[in-house]
């Protein structure tokens, strides 16, 4: 596992509301190598913000990380098991933000309106490395620039409100990068952008994923972001990982009935102008029935065997890992 900067085992996420237990994220595996994006997919709803927040500990209560495990450069000098570190642990606040980082969804709420865009950067830089204040000013302009902020050196004293979606994103992604971090997770960064800027972002963040040589968890809900950015894929249900491999083999070749309804659901994918849709939508945890949680919604969902008994684990076809009892069984997509 040499090569591999984070790896997330059997995690299990719940929240404790009026004295029961509701499991959010239910078992969730995968790891990311060194220089790698993993993409991370599914509806809203199926978890993967969660997953991310609790890589970085941020899940607030009532909600909370009953199992698994979360390993920053495992089975390498210097491992960290990031799920059992204390709250208020000195090596987890140097883990935020310095050796993972987080772009989060909305950039005008993950910037602070009362402060300028060169003070949130600073504060980044000043918790985590030992240098004046006047040298984490200069390193705020020098990571604007790199982002491609050309007026850096002026942008730097301005607020948030003051500039445009696609810059503020920019401003985000720069306080994200700032401390050289070794994973990066991108948490839709590109939802609230036009289709212009969003290219231009996500250009950006592979241009720096190769200069930094950072890895990157990249979470969305548009498997055809997912084939420009990702090198592997995770695609996530209620919670669970129910198709794992390689993005080009799970996209070309999609063995879950899940994968194929968000890959026909593609624009440009649609026959005689209409989009396919995937019936229903995601249930609520206390609404899930036995058996596999997609067999409500699947086509191809066989009753008395899909709908009964344990949810199936993940098997090995090929290069990827699918949860289907039928995978072997479906015809090519």
């Amino acid at each position: 596992m040499t090569d591999v900067e984070l790896s997330v085992e059997d995690l299990r996420v719940s929240f404790f509301v009026d004295g029961r237990e509701r499991r959010v994220i239910d078992g969730v595996s995968f790891s990311v190598r060194r220089g790698q994006t993993l993409g991370l997919v599914g509806e809203s709803g199926c978890g993967k913000s969660v997953t991310s927040y609790s890589i970085l500990r941020l899940v607030q209560p009532p909600g909370r990380i009953v199992g698994g495990r979360i390993r920053l450069r495992p089975g390498q000098p210097g491992e960290i098991d990031l799920a059992a570190l204390g709250e208020r642990s000195e090596e987890l606040y140097r883990v935020r933000g310095g050796q993972v980082s987080m772009i989060f969804q909305e950039p005008m709420t993950a910037l602070s309106p009362v402060h300028t865009v060169g003070n949130q950067i600073c504060e980044a830089i000043l918790l985590h490395q030992d240098v004046s204040r006047e040298a984490a000013r200069k390193a705020a302009i020098e990571i604007l620039e790199k982002v491609g902020i050309a007026s850096a050196a002026s942008l730097v004293d301005q607020y948030p409100h003051e500039l445009s979606g696609g810059m503020r994103q920019r401003v985000v992604i720069a306080m994200a990068l700032v401390c050289r971090p070794e994973v990066l997770i991108a948490d839709e960064p590109t939802t609230a952008l036009d289709v212009s800027v969003q290219a231009q972002v996500l250009a950006l963040i592979k241009d720096l994923q190769r200069e930094i040589g950072f890895s990157v968890i990249f979470i969305t809900h548009d498997l055809g972001v997912v084939a420009q950015v990702a090198d592997e894929v995770a695609v996530m249900y209620l919670g669970r990982v129910v198709e794992h491999g390689p993005v080009r083999d799970v996209l070309k070749f999609p063995r879950h009935p899940y994968t194929r309804g968000l890959r026909a659901a593609l624009p440009g994918s649609a026959k005689k102008g209409r989009l396919a849709v995937i019936p229903g939508n995601v249930p609520l945890r206390g609404e899930v029935s036995p058996g596999c949680p997609f067999s409500p919604r699947c086509a191809y969902a066989v009753p008395g065997r899909c709908d009964v008994g344990d949810p199936p684990a993940l098997r090995r076809f090929g290069a990827s890992a699918v949860a289907c009892l039928r995978a072997e069984e479906l015809p090519p997509p």
